[in-house]
């Protein structure tokens, strides 16, 4: 019998959706789904689950320690714990500019505060003061101000000239920031991605109160919406996510890729809706049913990006871009 897990924190539906989906999907005969239980982390040694979505160690340090030793002895773990802990948002923006995926102009700052146990001496390769007017031509105005690893609108800030950012600025303290330009948008969408195959295009509009988003509607050419698809598929193959979301803001028929570093995208149905739930419920149940019957004890069972193989392969980017 094998065993899929899913590990989560404060989430209602999707958790116990999930489960129920891959018990009635496999009628418990050769695999089974239930809510991960840790009750002890021994070092190398099997924690019993073929196959563990993860929803929570973004948050708990100790669940990500956990997951990367269930790794280790095979576990295929939903999203890869050891890429997940070593991206960020301004990474994931660069990545997007060398594989064709077109993206809002970028720039990464350092923190406003230094670092603990550091000095003067420990910043001697950085120019003081930057190029601050190079950089605002760059980005132009107005921007978003947001952490260039953060997530959930936390420490995010919309400037509209330097002197706002410079008082936004003193406010971020040992923040690693990134200064972005904002796109005005004729259309906007968050996208699932499962699997590095499966996309659902969701209509939304961030401008709109939370509960909100998703009740919209974009007269959409099937091009843009094309466009889109294949930036998704690009961006989560390169990435290696296997569950992520993507959102796309679409400027003079263009679409950009705005946010796409969510590796425990929201997925409850009083956000999303019970159509975008039952959706992703079923194709987040396909897929760790998939990685079940496919585990091979003894074996590394976790995804890597095209980024990771082709620094492996040394290949460049472009001999491994989709067509």
């Amino acid at each position: 019998m094998k065993k899929i897990g899913i590990l989560f924190g404060q989430e209602n539906s999707f958790p116990w959706a999930f489960i129920d989906r891959v018990n009635q999907k496999t009628g418990g005969k050769d695999i089974v789904a239930e809510s991960v239980k840790i009750d002890r982390v021994i070092q190398g040694e099997s924690c019993g689950y073929d196959v563990i979505i993860d929803r929570i160690s973004q948050d708990v340090p100790f669940y990500r320690g956990f997951l990367k030793n269930a790794s280790l002895t095979g576990t295929a773990v939903v999203n890869n714990p050891f890429w997940w802990s070593a991206d960020e948002k301004f990474f994931n923006n660069a990545l997007a500019t060398k594989i064709g995926v077109a993206v809002p102009r970028t720039v990464l700052l350092p923190s406003h505060e230094v670092p603990p146990e550091t000095s003067a001496n420990s910043f001697r390769n950085l120019a003081y003061p930057l190029d601050w007017e190079a950089i605002f031509d760059y980005v132009g105005w107005p921007a978003f101000f947001k952490p260039f690893a953060g997530g959930g609108w936390k420490n995010v800030y919309r400037l509209h000239n330097p002197e706002e950012f410079y008082r936004a600025y003193s406010e971020t303290g040992q923040l690693v920031m990134m200064l972005q330009e904002e796109v005005k948008f004729e259309m906007y969408f968050r996208c699932y991605a499962i699997d590095q195959r499966h996309v659902r295009i969701m209509n939304y509009d961030p401008r709109h109160p939370y509960h909100l988003r998703y009740q919209t509607e974009w007269q959409t050419p099937k091009e843009i919406l094309e466009k889109v698809e294949w930036g998704v598929l690009q961006l989560n193959q390169y990435l290696g996510y296997d569950l992520n979301t993507v959102e796309f803001a679409v400027r003079n028929g263009e679409p950009l890729a705005i946010d796409f570093c969510n590796p425990a995208p929201d997925a409850e149905v009083t956000s999303v809706g019970q159509v975008n739930f039952d959706w992703v419920v079923n194709a987040v149940s396909d897929m760790a049913i998939r990685k079940a019957r496919e585990h091979e004890a003894g074996r590394n069972n976790l995804s890597w990006g095209r980024f990771v193989q082709t620094a492996i392969g040394h290949r460049s980017l472009g001999d491994l871009r989709l067509k």
